[in-house]
């Protein structure tokens, strides 16, 4: 079938999702970065990740404020359905556009994130604080200038999919990797009906083609079922902001 050429966007500046990475600021300094082991922890926190020619490689982004198992549970199901080498988690060092007071340290949360990848596969990074990227199309971007035999795929949950259409140059990363949605549970709807997944109608895979997904030419996304967690970052905070609230001081 042939489809469309997909518009580029038209530059102007939008508010980013509260999970969503589409839009985030660059070099924070981790905690405690100074001199000695602390610097080098930094150095290591913000490197690209080792990969070679030809690897599949997922790009899941977002605060990670705080990791969950379902974060877990997403990478494991696009790593085994894409037939992925590695997933990246690129844990923002932070967004303009939130109260960063209240985020943890860029290290703090990927000490945490590795905590709960557990998984050789599963690789927490903050490389956009080392590429000093604003946007998540900056890092997208910047990843594929540089790497251009890596088969990168981006990684989102579909409750990020119903607010694509907010993220800045949303869909010139969809021109640049092939994209990979996982359903979550009471998103369904809502993310199929959203302004970007209709506008991207025409370029989306069956699920029976996940295997191949990382290895098409963009623009091409599809939609994996599979995982039905109700866990998200902003219930877990809530959630811990409450009991701090209740505990005695």
């Amino acid at each position: 079938m042939r489809r469309p050429p997909l518009m580029p966007d038209d530059g102007a500046e939008r508010p980013a999702p509260d999970e969503g990475p589409g839009r985030r600021a660059a070099g924070e300094p981790l905690a405690g970065a100074g001199s000695g082991m602390a610097a080098w922890t930094a150095a290591r926190d913000v490197r690209i990740p080792p990969l070679a020619p030809g690897m599949r490689i997922g790009l899941y982004g977002g605060s990670f404020n705080p990791p969950h198992a379902a974060h877990r549970a997403v990478s494991l199901l696009a790593l085994k359905r894409l037939r992925l080498d590695k997933v990246w988690w690129l844990v923002t060092p932070g967004n303009p556009l939130k109260d960063n007071g209240r985020l943890p340290p860029l290290g703090v949360r990927l000490a945490q994130a590795r905590a709960i990848a557990n998984h050789p596969a599963l690789v927490p990074t903050g490389l956009e604080a080392g590429l000093g990227t604003r946007y998540s199309f900056d890092t997208v971007a910047a990843l594929v200038a540089r790497f251009p035999q890596v088969h990168f795929v981006w990684l989102m949950g579909a409750d990020n999919l119903a607010s694509f259409h907010r993220w800045q140059r949303w869909r010139d990363i969809a021109a640049r990797v092939p994209i990979c949605v996982v359903d979550r549970q009471g998103c369904t709807f809502p993310a199929m009906a959203a302004p970007a997944a209709l506008a991207l109608a025409p370029w989306r895979r069956e699920e029976h083609e996940a295997a191949r997904l990382a290895g098409m030419k963009p623009p091409a996304w599809l939609f994996l079922h599979g995982l039905k967690s109700p866990l998200s970052s902003t219930q877990l905070r809530a959630k811990r902001d409450n009991s701090a609230a209740l505990s005695p001081s």
